[in-house]
């Protein structure tokens, strides 16, 4: 029995440390302070309500973004948000830390779960949409606004999506993006929290500037790739089949049912 009385010590010595680590370091975080946001930013935007359904019910309202959050998985099954003209910016802030989600009352991942793991802290809103002001770039830093990324996808393929959708944002004078990763059972995981990385992230933009809706949709591998992502053009409704989302619920059925089965990248300028 002896022989076993060391190791056990020493892992609850770990995790022990671990978790003083984490409090000592929350008396002094900072915060994002989004509760009055100066620059529009909800839905209202547009002439309905585009939130996806809740697969948990915990949905979480910020001040530039709304996301639903999976606690079994331990990062949100998605982000939604309008993309604005008004938002787009190159204002350069200094990078704030990562910081967990006190709107979140099971509470959001602690960023070191993703320390040495091999994958980037990859954020689901980009701080490069909310360049506006600080304390909007600041809210992106939430940790329930991240997800385990590959690091060349995250560079590569996905940044360029990311800057190809504020380009849409421009032209169109704004759209309306979701965007996650696909979660699921089984797949692997990062940390003591236990992380999961998702093997696919999809990103849904939404246009309305002409009085009627048109979409277009991604769903990528979490992987290296020197492909475009338009070669990864999907539907909104192949997204839910692997997704068990219900994107748009609230549109009317017949507008519904064509946004999701949309797929003309024509519409787009491609």
């Amino acid at each position: 029995m002896r022989k076993y009385l060391y190791p056990i010590l020493t892992i609850a010595l770990i995790v022990g440390l671990y978790y003083a680590e984490q409090y000592a370091s929350k008396q002094t975080e900072s915060y994002p302070d989004t509760s009055n946001p100066t620059v529009k930013s909800s839905s209202e935007e547009f002439s309905e309500n585009l939130l996806p359904t809740s697969t948990t019910g915990v949905v979480i309202e910020h001040g530039y973004y709304t996301l639903s959050y999976v606690e079994q998985h331990e990062q949100a099954e998605w982000v939604a948000y309008p993309l604005l003209k008004e938002h787009l910016s190159r204002q350069e802030f200094e990078r704030p830390d990562f910081v967990e989600d006190r709107k979140i009352e099971s509470k959001s991942a602690h960023w070191r779960s993703y320390k040495g793991s091999g994958y980037d802290r990859g954020h689901l809103c980009p701080a490069g949409d909310r360049r506006f002001s600080f304390e909007a770039y600041h809210e992106t830093f939430l940790t329930s606004n991240i997800s385990p990324q590959n690091n060349d996808f995250n560079g590569g393929i996905w940044n360029k999506l990311e800057q190809q959708t504020r380009r849409w944002a421009r032209k169109y004078n704004g759209v309306y993006v979701v965007t996650g990763g696909i979660l699921k059972d089984g797949l692997p995981t990062i940390g003591l929290e236990r992380v999961s990385v998702p093997e696919q992230f999809y990103k849904i933009i939404i246009d309305h500037t002409k009085g009627r809706y048109k979409a277009i949709a991604f769903l990528i591998p979490n992987s290296e790739t020197n492909d475009s992502f338009y070669e990864y053009i999907t539907t909104i409704d192949a997204i839910e089949e692997v997704s068990g989302i219900d994107f748009f619920s609230s549109l009317p059925d017949s507008v519904e049912d064509q946004l999701e089965a949309m797929r003309d990248t024509k519409a787009w300028g491609k």
